[in-house]
């Protein structure tokens, strides 16, 4: 099962038919493994990853990375907090994180002003949150281990006359 979610990692697009291939088992095989890691919830979801350079849609969105000191609840520790944030729309990823904060909460949002709104309005007056400080992402430059923008450098030497 490890070869076969190192190659989805690789492309989810790539069909049981050439994982099966690759890997030099049944198909039959390959589907049920891959079924497996779908109901286990190893595999949550496939997707794409899009250069926000290259998107209009995305390229006009506001990315916000925001560090909360919190207190956690006496029973649930952390747990009810994060559960809490995750739920707004706004938020894509909250992470437990180790060192001057507690959590690392991403969003997105149209605007600035949509993000500093959220921050005071939502984020900030919840019980157990201490602090927040949010920082703005000005550009992307790799994501998921893909290079988003600039050129890598080729490989190939120049040839002189």
């Amino acid at each position: 099962m490890d070869e076969i979610l190192e190659l989805l990692r690789g492309d989810a697009r790539l069909a049981p038919e050439d994982i099966a291939a690759m890997l030099k088992k049944p198909v039959k095989d390959v589907r049920r493994k891959i079924q497996r890691l779908e109901e286990d919830g190893v595999i949550i979801k496939y997707g794409a990853i899009v250069n926000p350079e290259k998107d209009p849609k995305q390229k006009e969105r506001v990315r916000a990375i925001i560090e909360l000191g919190v207190t956690p609840e006496r029973e649930t520790g952390f747990d009810t907090l994060a559960e809490r944030i995750y739920k707004f729309p706004q938020v894509e990823s909250v992470y437990l994180i180790s060192g001057g904060y507690d959590l690392q909460v991403i969003i997105e949002g149209r605007t600035l002003k949509e993000v500093a709104f959220f921050v005071s309005e939502k984020l900030a007056p919840l019980s157990g949150v201490r602090s927040t400080k949010t920082h703005f992402v000005l550009k992307k430059y790799k994501e998921h281990g893909i290079i988003l923008s600039g050129k890598e450098k080729s490989a190939r030497l120049n040839v002189t006359p």
